[in-house]
């Protein structure tokens, strides 16, 4: 459940999907691969949830340009990297409190059959000023 201090609500994206040029081997990164990255925002959405207006949000189509302009432009080894270029970005261009970032290698090239193999990872937005929050006391 969520407690009063801090916010629970979030904005959930399933499915992005993009053709990357991110891998270990020079192979992958030549040719490429196929990704899926889920994004959950962790923000407080009541003032949107009053006033029904976009402006009182983080829009959801924004976060979906952000994620796939870094996936198709940019170049990681490992999927680490790419979910964590993700979330710096979120947090620091939409300010929510935290964000969840799964990416998924579609169809991976491993031996056996493989539907995918992802990394997810949270990361929290930094710490408010002390000095700032001191001031309003």
């Amino acid at each position: 459940m969520c407690s009063s201090d801090k916010a629970c609500d979030r904005i959930v994206i399933r499915g992005i999907e993009f053709h990357g040029a991110h891998g270990v081997s020079e192979e992958e990164q030549a040719v490429g691969h196929r990704y899926a990255v889920d994004i959950e925002v962790i923000t407080d959405l009541s003032v949107a949830g009053r006033t029904d207006s976009l402006e009182d949000t983080i829009n959801y189509a924004a976060i979906v340009r952000l994620a796939t302009t870094i996936g198709t432009t940019m170049r990681f080894r490992l999927m680490e990297a790419l979910a964590q270029r993700i979330a710096d970005a979120v947090l620091e261009q939409f300010g929510p409190d935290a964000v969840h970032v799964r990416v998924k290698k579609l169809l991976p090239p491993v031996k056996g059959v493989v539907e995918y193999a992802a990394v997810e990872i949270c990361r929290t937005a930094p710490a408010r000023d002390q000095t700032e929050s001191s001031a309003r006391s």
